[in-house]
């Protein structure tokens, strides 16, 4: 009887630890099945771009290269990566804070025309800023300098800054795009660059694609106000010009040659006026499959006459993770 008892109490005790082992693995196995497992979930990424509004500052011009204002919401189809997105933010940004990095190149190819570049950027500062703007001079030769330093909207504290630029060697153009975008990233409402240069760089510690992905991580539109004395002279630097070209381009600023001071005090009015008349549109990304770090955005109008001839300028596209510079 002894020995049939304890192989009785053996099998319970087996029984029994059996089904708790069952029992405790179910949860898990359900977990397994989960939707929102760690091997089913969206990539960290994608749930970031989901959860986050995506601001889009836009410019509309006519054919005759003049702002167009008076559009509504119903005025805009927009994409992101061929998809339409719902527009969920519609303003026009007349009224909203700009903060301006004002950076003037200083290099010894720019000597000469440095007073009239001075003059003309203090008019553009007395003509575009208001209260709630800021604005913050930079000056860059063989190394990069904010003037200023910081944002401010006191114009004599500007213009005293811009007086004091004094004429370097070289050219680090790209650092100055870059830097320039560091301190603009963190501040609130559009953030516009204005580079007054030549266009060529010589020194910078960084690339033009790292300028690039600087100046549109911090949504900062660029305008490039591309000084050429002689149009057709042989020492022109084209690749920097185009490098200029693009990178206005592709944040959706613009980009203006000037060849005499009405000229340079013209691209200077034409980008004042741009930025009065600029729309906001901003939106919640829809779920997207791709890997990309990259999100291309596309806008178009629709819904007016002359929309046909209208061209539309904004950033190409954002992206969902930032280099952390």
């Amino acid at each position: 009887m002894t020995k049939r008892a304890t192989s009785l109490l053996w099998a319970i005790l087996v029984c029994a630890c059996s089904l708790q082992a069952q029992e405790s693995s179910a949860p898990a196995n359900q977990k397994s099945q989960s939707p929102a497992s760690p091997q089913q979930s969206e990539p960290a990424e994608t749930l970031k771009v989901n959860v986050n509004l995506v601001n889009v500052f836009v410019t509309v011009t006519d054919q005759h290269g003049s702002p167009v204002g008076g559009l509504s919401k119903d005025n805009f189809v927009l994409k992101e990566d061929d998809r339409d997105q719902t527009i969920k933010v519609f303003g026009r940004e007349s009224a909203l804070p700009l903060s301006i990095a004002l950076a003037i190149d200083t290099s010894l190819s720019t000597r000469q025309d440095l007073p009239l570049e001075q003059a003309s950027a203090k008019r553009f500062a007395h003509q575009i800023l208001r209260p709630v703007d800021a604005l913050s001079v930079y000056a860059f030769s063989e190394i990069v300098r904010e003037v200023t330093p910081g944002y401010t909207a006191d114009l004599k504290h500007i213009d005293e800054s811009i007086d004091h630029i004094r004429v370097g060697a070289a050219t680090a153009l790209y650092d100055a795009i870059y830097l320039a975008s560091r301190a603009l990233d963190p501040r609130k409402g559009r953030k516009v660059i204005v580079l007054i240069t030549d266009g060529g760089d010589t020194v910078s510690s960084v690339n033009y694609k790292e300028a690039v992905r600087a100046a549109e991580e911090a949504e900062a539109l660029v305008y490039s106000i591309i000084i050429v004395p002689i149009e057709s002279s042989a020492g022109r630097e084209t690749g920097g010009e185009h490098a200029l070209i693009q990178l206005s381009e592709d944040t959706g600023g613009k980009y203006y040659y000037a060849t005499s001071t009405s000229q340079l005090d013209e691209a200077f009015r034409k980008i004042s006026d741009e930025l009065r008349t600029q729309y906001l549109l901003a939106y919640y990304p829809t779920q997207r499959n791709s890997f990309s770090d990259f999100r291309r955005i596309e806008v178009n109008v629709v819904g007016v006459d002359s929309a046909a001839q209208y061209r539309v300028r904004h950033r190409v596209g954002y992206y969902t993770i930032k280099s952390g510079f």
